[in-house]
């Protein structure tokens, strides 16, 4: 794969902002934000524009294909996803027709990401149970690939009706609704994308990068086994660009730690710090900092990895909406061309062999 046929995308959970004076601005106001924000997003050159699902009140992407929708109708080119779809909590059949839909609507451009989800919090609102977390997204992602791969699908599971000789509508063209299978911890979710034959994502939010490289190489290899073909490979991390260094820094910081002491007091965390947060930017998994730093950290990670692609979840927490744009200019407009000139210079290469280590996160 050449420099120009990575896929660089953006990928947003529609976090509720604050205004000028710090103070949250309405949900429904963040939500034509982010429209806004794909617009530019299409507008400065940058591949797809990937929203999350969360059913949280800091969060407005709870409907993400209606948003996504709403980007269709505004733009040509830019593909349109999800970052991720929580698949045990969601039934496949009306999965599939909100994105076959969406499909259609863009002239082709949807695409998802699906996976268990870290937040739980779709678990107790549809009425499911965390004792099933595993065995929910293996039956529901068995579905759903039959449901894009073979119409019509006679198919039975434990979780909901079985299916008989069954199409569902809209149609969509052979190739169409590429469906990455979402990976943050867990050797077995590597196998599993494998063995289903869906491109491998993988949520790196904490920790040096290159501790994936045994997945990366754990899943090549599965695919291997399983006998499917060679697929790509790409990486969701956090991120956020300024005009320098220093200025990145001061913006993106404060927001950063008021979203992880919130995770932090959920999940018994330790509270984040500014040096934890520094050594991340200098070494791990956040992509803040001036177009030339970022393109070089980026292009790092996809050399050490071998991706095919890169998100960059822009602005975490509850940036204002215009930094939040500012930011997308310059990762479309600075960065990604610079990354480009990089890979074109050292073009990446395949992950180096590693022993199968359970990597987490």
């Amino acid at each position: 794969m050449g420099a120009h046929d990575f896929e660089f995308g953006l990928d947003t959970f529609l976090p509720v902002t604050v205004d000028a004076s710090g103070h949250p601005i309405p949900g429904d106001q963040v939500i034509r934000n982010a429209v806004e924000e794909a617009v530019l997003a299409e507008s400065v050159g940058i591949d797809s524009f990937n929203i999350g699902e969360h059913y949280r009140s800091e969060f407005m992407d709870s409907a993400n294909h209606v948003v996504l929708a709403a980007i269709a109708g505004r733009t040509e080119r830019i593909r349109l996803g999800t970052a991720v779809t929580v698949l045990s909590t969601q039934d496949p059949v009306r999965l599939y027709t909100d994105f076959a839909t969406l499909d259609a609507v863009s002239g082709g451009r949807a695409q998802l990401v699906v996976g268990r989800g870290s937040l739980t919090d779709s678990f107790p609102l549809f009425g499911f149970d965390l004792a099933d977390y595993e065995d929910l997204f293996e039956e529901k992602l068995d579905l759903l690939m039959r449901l894009l791969r073979d119409q019509p699908v006679t198919w039975s599971g434990a979780f909901r009706s079985p299916l008989a000789d069954q199409r569902v509508s809209p149609p969509i063209a052979e190739g169409h609704i590429p469906t990455w299978v979402g990976v943050g911890g867990s050797p077995q979710s590597v196998v599993r994308a494998a063995r289903f034959g869906a491109p491998l994502m993988l949520a790196i939010i904490a920790g040096r990068p290159d501790r994936f490289a045994p997945y990366v190489d754990l899943y090549h290899r599965a695919l291997e086994q399983h006998g499917q073909p060679e697929l790509p490979v790409g990486l969701h991390s956090l991120g956020f660009v300024a005009p320098t260094d220093e200025e990145a820094m001061a913006i993106q910081w404060p927001y950063y730690r008021e979203q992880f002491e919130w995770a932090a007091r959920e999940r018994g965390w330790r509270s984040p710090t500014l040096e934890q947060f520094a050594d991340e930017v200098d070494h791990g998994s956040l992509y803040v900092g001036s177009p030339e730093t970022v393109a070089r950290r980026i292009a790092g990670v996809v050399r050490t990895l071998g991706l095919s692609r890169f998100d960059l979840l822009y602005a975490v927490g509850r940036v204002p909406h215009e930094q939040r744009m500012a930011t997308i200019e310059l990762y479309g407009r600075e960065v990604i061309p610079r990354v480009r000139e990089l890979l074109a210079d050292a073009p990446a290469v395949p992950a180096p062999a590693g022993a199968d280590a359970a990597v987490t996160t």
